[in-house]
């Protein structure tokens, strides 16, 4: 992402739960904006505008918001759902400087298949890493086209994109391809099959 998206929002002036029932059917998300030692700042952010961006950009999206007049760049850090309803319920979000480096999890994401009978093992679907705050990958792709059952790849064998330290011990797993178990083979023939049956 080589810039912070823009949104629109409104400082907050009521709170507890029935203030945040009016602001959703407002169509509105409650929201805290802090770090960096300031005092939180209680906002209220366009529901469809800020789904929108999860949708397109992923939870590590990095904000311009525009609270009447000032400008804040803020980074998503918690994004609570309703379990059942499956709308956004409140957002923690945290101030960040054009330049700094931020700690986030990046979704791993594997493409290519492996050899034949084989079988793919991922065992880590994020990795941490520190990077930009402007600069935050929005995954991270691994290869594991035709690798061979055995071959294991580690956090520390995984190619960052440029400015990205590794924030994981390097020897984490994350793909182990294994031998594929085969099936026992079916009987032969009929008479085969009716012994078996009968057994």
């Amino acid at each position: 992402m080589s810039d912070a998206l823009r949104i629109p929002s409104t400082t907050r002036t009521e709170f507890g739960k029935g203030a945040a029932r009016r602001a959703r059917r407002d169509a509105l998300v409650p929201a805290v904006l802090y770090g960096h030692g300031a005092d939180p700042i209680h906002l209220n952010l366009p529901s469809r505008e800020f789904a929108g961006v999860l949708r397109n950009h992923g939870t590590n999206a990095v904000l311009t918001l525009d609270v009447e007049g000032a400008e804040h760049l803020a980074l998503v850090k918690t994004v609570v759902v309703h379990p059942i309803r499956n709308y956004i319920e409140h957002v923690d979000l945290l101030t960040v400087k054009r330049g700094e480096k931020v700690v986030v999890e990046v979704r791993v994401v594997l493409v290519g298949e492996s050899a034949p009978q084989t079988i793919v093992y991922q065992d880590v679907t994020t990795i941490r890493l520190q990077a930009d705050a402007l600069a935050i990958p929005e995954e991270i792709k691994i290869s594991i086209e035709g690798l061979t059952a055995g071959t294991q790849i580690v956090a520390g064998e995984v190619e960052l994109p440029a400015g990205s330290v590794l924030e994981e011990e390097a020897d984490t797993l994350l793909v182990n391809i294994a031998e594929q178990v085969q099936q026992a083979d079916e009987p032969a023939d009929e008479d085969e099959a009716a012994a078996a049956t009968e057994a």
